[in-house]
């Protein structure tokens, strides 16, 4: 420390000597941090585009992406047979299902409490080794956390007894564990001794995007992320529509009921939100009597998307979406539309609400049903409660412990320098693009103006959009039935990022110079099936896009990827499809998951070498200096 400090250090040190008042006080912190430091950093787990497929999501949260498994293989392998091994998974995966069937069948008994005890306190002390006694009883359910703590220090080898005092000790967890069992209580410590492995086995947890849209139950899957111990999110594309349309958007509206009806998930509006969709059904009914009751309602809110997005594009000409505009192009009489210069047959499908002087006014029923829609999203209390953890957990992008995570791109010119948009009067590219398109998203929740809820359908489906990074053909889709007019051009990023270079001046722009440093990235399913790779530019970048959406598994050949990050290095876990949570309960299959280590580290890492250990470092420098600052007389300590 130096001679003199200066008023202002010498300021925040006096105001730091109140929390920490005397000598002890202080010496125990930085004992504390400095032996923190020391301990293996924890694991996190990376996972991207669950689409709303709630039961296969459900089991891989209880598998922990198959380290339960390898763990319960590898530290108690010996112990038990491969049957007992696998009933063991399955009881700390679905700990009340599994001991409901066992007591229906008579199976259990105090022998089989004790053994099972005494596995699951094995696991959970071994899983407990990487981690501050403070933080492995912060893991535990707080009604049980005594009694777990007092388990896991018992020693098995305790069991040898080779003196008074051990004999004593062994005794007296012993005691325990007969006291549960005498009083019907084996079932909770069980339960409660499954949920800590199952917490301590993923420190951290990070979503690359797409929790919506395709797969019946993402509110289902919210619900299990808000209540996850540590979760941040990287919001895709299909998220983005969804917080758009909570926001008021009704260009976004539009598009998260046209997707819902799309893939049949109209549950998820209707008794997951409480969004009642009768009035868009009899207005379609009514307009649309040729069409079937499921053609209808689609249709019907396929045709007054067209004319928001026309509306939302005309009055924002620097998104520069004008090729979007096709409604008016549209020759009724002969079937037809030019689309970039090639004339293209179109369905003969009604359009009697759209008015040949003025095709992308809404009339005044459609405007009737959209203001019932925007009222039922803006008001539903799930919905806003789901939209805010998105916000309050969400980011555009992250860098974590070295990391870069987004969803889609880094939209990119032809030649692979990063793109520059002008919004606002203003030029973004690269980083400070990603920046400004998170503080926009905010802004459309938090203050709801006009040119911010427009954004959120520019970021949802824009081509130089970061999280959307193609040239959409939603219209073609709908109108056109040839296929080839189908095909979506993608941002020149997903070619740039198959080379090493491209991949260290994106990190490197991100402020990420150490080349162990990797960017994950989801958005676009990797097809292992036709031996694709996840891994792009060397293994500077990993794409998680596996297809946990059932719609795409045919398509890539698995169900899934993890990214697995713990202190020795990095390797992916690859799922194979998944039947049902009520299968997996009661026949106790799980997913099959194949692990490929890509990346070791020269040295292991320590907390010391992450993010939350660089800042226990700075802290722990100041807590020196206040001590420096007290032998010093500058700061009394009692």
């Amino acid at each position: 420390m130096n001679s003199h400090l200066a008023p202002e250090r010498l300021k925040y040190l006096r105001l730091l000597s109140e929390r920490y008042p005397t000598l002890e006080a202080l010496s125990t912190e930085i004992s504390r941090i400095s032996a923190l430091l020391s301990l293996p950093k924890g694991t996190e787990h990376f996972m991207s585009d669950i689409h709303g497929e709630y039961e296969a999501f459900c089991h891989i949260m209880n598998n922990c992406s198959g380290v339960i498994r390898e763990k319960v293989h590898l530290w108690l392998g010996s112990r038990l047979t491969e049957q007992e091994a696998d009933e063991l998974c399955t009881l700390i995966y679905y700990p009340d299902q599994t001991l409901k069937k066992l007591h229906a069948a008579g199976e259990l008994s105090p022998e089989w409490y004790r053994s099972r005890i005494e596995s699951l306190t094995h696991l959970t002390r071994m899983l407990t080794s990487k981690y501050t006694r403070e933080k492995a009883r912060e893991a535990m359910p707080e009604n049980w956390a005594f009694l777990l703590d007092e388990l896991l220090h018992y020693q098995s080898d305790e069991a040898d007894v080779v003196s008074e005092q051990e004999g004593n000790r062994r005794r007296y967890h012993h005691a325990i564990v007969d006291a549960m069992i005498a009083i019907d209580t084996g079932d909770r410590i069980i339960g409660a001794l499954s949920r800590t492995i199952k917490r301590l086995a993923v420190d951290r947890l990070h979503v690359v995007g797409d929790i919506f849209d395709r797969g019946p139950r993402a509110d289902s899957v919210m619900d299990i992320l808000i209540s996850h111990h540590a979760v941040d999110i990287e919001w895709g594309n299909h998220d983005v529509l969804w917080m758009g349309a909570a926001s008021g958007s009704e260009a976004c509206i539009c598009g998260v009921v046209r997707n819902c009806l799309s893939y049949g998930n109209m549950d998820i509006l209707e008794r997951g939100y409480g969004i009642p969709l009768r009035d868009l059904s009899l207005f379609a009914e009514h307009q649309y009597p040729t069409l079937s009751p499921e053609e209808a309602p689609r249709h019907a809110i396929t045709v007054m998307m067209f004319k928001l997005e026309g509306q939302l594009i005309r009055r924002n000409p620097e998104f520069a979406m004008e090729d979007r505009l096709l409604l008016h192009k549209l020759d009724r009489e002969r079937h037809t539309i030019e689309i970039d210069g090639v004339t293209w047959p179109v369905k003969e499908l009604p359009l009697p609400t759209v008015c040949t002087d003025d095709p992308y006014a809404l009339t005044d029923a459609e405007a009737a049903v959209l203001a019932g829609l925007r009222s039922a999203f803006m008001h539903s209390p799930r919905l806003h409660a789901h939209i805010s953890f998105l916000y309050q957990k969400g980011y555009m992008y992250r860098v974590y412990n070295g990391n870069l995570l987004y969803h889609g791109c880094i939209p990119m010119n032809e030649d692979g320098s990063f793109y520059e948009k002008t919004l606002e009067s203003q030029k973004y590219s690269g980083k400070a693009f990603m920046n400004y398109t998170d503080r926009i998203a905010r802004r459309a929740f938090y203050t709801g103006d006009r040119y911010a809820l427009d954004f959120m359908w520019y970021l949802w489906c824009g081509t130089d959009s970061p999280v959307c990074g193609r040239r959409i053909k939603t219209f073609a889709r709908a109108f056109v039935p040839d296929k080839a007019a189908w095909h979506e051009p993608q941002d020149p990023y997903y070619r740039w990022y198959r080379t090493e270079e491209k991949c260290t001046a994106i990190l490197q722009e991100f402020g990420l110079t150490d080349h162990e440093s990797r960017i994950i990235n989801g958005h676009t399913p990797i097809h292992v099936g036709s031996g694709e790779s996840p891994l792009r530019a060397g293994g500077r970048l990993v794409v998680i896009d596996g297809g946990f959406c059932r719609a795409y598994q045919k398509t890539t050949g698995i169900a899934g990827y993890t990214l697995i990050a713990n202190s020795h290095g990095m390797r992916l876990m690859s799922h194979q499809p998944f039947t049902t949570l009520e299968d997996a309960q009661q026949s106790g299959r799980d997913i099959h998951s194949q692990s490929y280590e890509f990346a070791t580290y020269p040295q292991r890492k320590y907390v010391s070498d992450t993010d939350y250990g660089h800042r226990l470092a700075e802290r722990m420098a100041d807590l020196i200096d206040l001590l420096e600052a007290s032998r010093r007389g500058l700061v009394v300590l009692h």
